[in-house]
């Protein structure tokens, strides 16, 4: 018990260490852990890592999913949906069958359900890398909802794939109907558990008026939803999603301020350690994986780079018509302008695997388990981590790059100023004529400085359209504010080591202090 704690320790501190150096370096956090993770796999004495499937698929994935879904805007969710199920459903089908018949192309002496099944392992990309770098390159905003949203929606269909697949590998006779009943029956069972958990879930939140117990609510609800999916037999991938596009969608009705700031916090800490934790274990287990591989070098080559260079293919094939060819009907036309080829360009090179194809490749049957023929499932296996491997490392690092070349970036911030500073006129008249009704008995002091808030909160928003000061009063504002707030967080760190205030007091006069320094840094960004 104390080894895998420490084991545990040892974990999150590289983890934290690794995303610390990648953000210094300008890297994405996945591809330094991975790499990292490779690198210490063989110091000698370095603890073995092992993750079980099962742990990724419903102790993992459903927080990464569900966080994913509470950050993504449905309307423009639902703008792109079109796109984002022609690469989820569309583009991981068409990948899984492409793969599988090549590999039994190749090796015909095994099972083509198995082939396919390796397909749908390494068709879905993941969302951690691709939208990291989508966002850090400036990618426009309508192409990060599409990768966001194939990410959300394309774990289902390529988990739906593999079961169907292996269950195929173990004797049962599948169909084309079969196939597209169990698609249509599990994603079904998941949208209606998905919008029944998320009725429950906003209901609770509704209900309970603490913070700690708010982020203990959103902490429960997605490994809560996984395990009812799946008792069920209900795609637990989309009842996450489901739920929490929906509360994602209603937090702003649904909590308070304080725990909308706490669960923002809580979140962003869970979803940093697991991501960083999972690519590391992914780099330790790459060398066991290969030393337990049977098949020949040669082989294990040949099949690999199939793969690899199929999955590119495929979806640069897939990518132009998808895109193109909707436009031949006059309501794909009325939703907007052509858009340029550079887009699909980026977007089709926005494929790497990750957290999915990881956990998809270790619920492989064994061969001879539960009446399974024999085929390669180690060099299976290894296939899947490769295709992790090289996608971060080649499409992960020449991303940016390409993105930069193609022009592909889009600067929206005097855009989102302009608008803003609209919204907040508005929202200022709005605030100004709730102090008048509300004014009547207050002293006039009171209400001359809330007058004086609004106001400065109007011309802040018009501030950032582009002022050519040197430092606008805003700035100027909060430079100096942050001055002061330092002289007061001193001398109430005086008065408690001279005994001349409990704790307690410390404690609260800090956590205002802190509350305003954390609002001033909010407003600048």
């Amino acid at each position: 018990m104390e080894s895998s704690i420490v084991d545990t320790v040892v974990l999150v501190a590289i983890s934290v260490v690794g995303a610390a150096l990648a953000r210094r370096v300008g890297l994405v956090a996945p591809l330094v852990l991975l790499v990292a993770g490779l690198g210490l796999s063989y110091v000698p004495g370095f603890p073995e890592a092992h993750l079980e499937p099962e742990l990724v698929l419903i102790g993992i994935l459903p927080p990464l999913l569900y966080v994913a879904a509470l950050q993504t805007s449905v309307p423009a969710f639902r703008n792109s949906l079109r796109p984002i199920l022609f690469l989820a459903v569309g583009l991981v089908l068409l990948s899984a069958f492409v793969i599988g018949f090549a590999v039994h192309w190749m090796l015909p002496q095994v099972p083509l359900s198995a082939c396919i099944a390796l397909g749908a392992i390494v068709a879905p990309p993941d969302a951690v890398s691709a939208t990291a770098i989508a966002r850090r390159v400036g990618l426009p905003r309508h192409v990060v909802t599409i990768l966001e949203g194939e990410s959300l929606l394309n774990d289902a269909t390529a988990l739906v794939l593999v079961r169907v697949a292996t269950g195929a590998l173990a004797g049962a006779a599948v169909g084309f109907w079969e196939i597209t009943g169990q698609v249509a029956l599990k994603a079904g069972g998941g949208i209606v558990i998905g919008m029944i958990a998320a009725v429950v879930a906003a209901k609770l939140h509704k209900w309970v008026d603490d913070p700690l117990l708010d982020d203990a609510v959103s902490l429960l609800t997605p490994f809560v939803v996984v395990i009812i999916a799946e008792e069920l037999g209900a795609s637990s991938v989309v009842a996450v999603v489901i739920t929490g596009l929906y509360l994602g969608h209603r937090i702003p009705y649904l909590l308070s301020a304080t725990s909308r700031l706490q669960m923002d916090a809580v979140w962003r800490l869970t979803t940093f350690l697991l991501e960083g934790v999972v690519f590391l274990l992914v780099g330790l287990q790459l060398r066991t994986v290969v030393e337990h591989i049977e098949t020949s070098m040669a082989t294990t080559i040949s099949v690999t780079s199939l793969v690899f260079g199929l999955l590119i293919a495929v979806r640069f094939v897939w990518m132009y018509p998808s895109t193109y060819l909707g436009r031949l009907f006059p309501r794909v036309r009325a939703k907007g302008p052509r858009v340029p080829i550079s887009v699909p360009t980026v977007v089709a090179w926005a494929g790497m695997r990750g957290v999915v194809t990881l956990a998809a490749a270790q619920t492989l049957p064994a061969p001879g388990e539960n009446g399974v023929p024999d085929y390669p499932r180690d060099l299976f296996v290894f296939i899947a981590f490769a295709i992790i491997v090289l996608t971060l490392l080649l499409q992960g690092t020449t991303l940016p790059m390409l993105a930069r070349r193609l022009g592909v970036r889009e600067d929206t911030s005097t855009q989102d100023a302009l608008a803003e500073a609209g919204i907040q006129h508005a929202a200022s008249r709005a605030a100004l004529e709730a102090l008048e009704k509300s004014a009547d008995g207050a002293p006039a002091s009171v209400v001359d400085r809330l007058r004086g808030l609004v106001e400065s909160r109007s011309n802040n928003a018009w501030e950032r359209l582009g002022s050519q000061q040197q430092e606008t009063p805003s700035a100027a504002y909060g430079r100096l504010r942050r001055e002061m707030i330092r002289a007061e967080r001193h001398v109430f760190k005086i008065a408690r080591n001279e005994g001349r205030i409990p704790e307690e007091v410390l404690v609260r006069a800090q956590r205002e202090l802190d509350l305003e320094e954390s609002q001033l840094h909010r407003s600048e960004e």
